[in-house]
């Protein structure tokens, strides 16, 4: 979101300050604070003849790919009337709420913050066809979906092919998709790309930094990647680990600089398979230990790291920003 200059209650110049414990935009003439907060969002997966209903969008980002009916809520709407009033709009059709499928979230965009409101529907009228700012619109069977842009929507399109495509039965725990960890391929390199964007040490990264980290995922041959895939179809990688060779005259040492799990695969034992492939992969290149860059570690993360056998203890750290 594109700073403020001026503040909107009173006019002056808004300053930056520490405040909650962030740096925020403030004024000091009026004590107006400018927050900045997600923006809320719905998805559709309209169930039809078998299948779900996808649309081609029309319009950047992802001009002429195929995704979920989705779009922001408005100010006047529920959430409910929201996916209602979308799936009219970009598919032609008049649906009635099932039930609601997940809720996540977008930290990284596009094109902001938002939290995004799943549910799934069945039409109850009108005429399947691409309308307001959607080309297209289909009906994709599980086995022909194709590979979705937006993070968000591959994960809860991961759900429905797992639970209903299959046609498990209903729980009320959420059951998750064996997955395998393998080596990292150039083609992944759009869908890691999203998960380096949910490490909250990277969302301010400029645009020759994210060239640079593309550059880097390419040609690198100091840094190897793993992935966890969901054993599904379309594929879905739901995490990665990235492993740097720090070599020295009389040995080596591993360090892992970043690390990320799908939102919805999180405490399912997918972070502590990427590790365990990592420290199969450092004792193979004979490393004497492995680093972690704890100051890009959340809370979380830090605990992750200490319950997996990661000792403070070791080494001195001069920290160059």
């Amino acid at each position: 979101m594109a700073e403020l200059i001026y503040c909107p209650i009173c006019g002056e110049t808004l300053v930056w300050k520490e405040i909650g414990g962030r740096t925020r935009q403030a004024c000091d003439n009026c004590g107006y604070v400018h927050f900045v907060n997600p923006v809320p969002a719905v998805g559709i997966l309209i169930e039809m003849e078998g299948g779900i209903v996808l649309i081609r969008r029309g319009q950047p980002p992802h001009q002429g790919e195929w995704t979920l009916p989705s779009g922001f809520i408005e100010a006047d709407e529920s959430a409910e009337d929201a996916a209602i009033r979308e799936a009219g709009e970009e598919t032609g059709l008049k649906v009635e709420i099932i039930e609601l499928a997940g809720i996540n979230s977008f930290p990284e965009g596009p094109p902001t913050s938002g939290i995004i409101i799943f549910y799934r529907a069945r039409p109850v009228g009108g005429l399947l066809q691409g309308g307001d700012d959607a080309s297209e619109a289909q009906v994709f069977q599980p086995e022909a979906m194709p590979r979705l842009p937006f993070r968000t929507h591959r994960e809860i399109m991961a759900e429905w092919l797992y639970r209903f495509a299959r046609h498990l039965p209903e729980t009320n725990e959420r059951e998750i998709p064996p997955f395998i960890i393998r080596p990292a391929e150039a083609h992944d390199a759009d869908e890691i790309m999203a998960l380096v964007a949910l490490i909250p040490a990277n969302r301010g990264l400029t645009d020759d930094q994210w060239r640079d980290v593309h550059q880097r995922f390419r040609e690198s041959a100091g840094v190897e990647v793993f992935v966890a895939e969901a054993r599904q179809n379309p594929p879905l990688i739901i995490g990665f680990i990235a492993l740097s060779f720090v070599r020295t005259l009389t040995g080596g040492s591993g360090f892992i600089n970043d690390m990320a799990v799908l939102p919805t695969y999180q405490r399912q034992g997918v972070g502590a398979a990427l590790l365990e492939a990592v420290v199969r992969r450092a004792d193979r290149l004979n490393f004497s230990s492995i680093l972690v860059n704890e100051y890009r570690a959340s809370d979380g993360a830090k605990a992750f790291y200490k319950a997996s056998g990661f000792s403070e203890e070791g080494v001195l750290h001069f920290r160059m920003r």
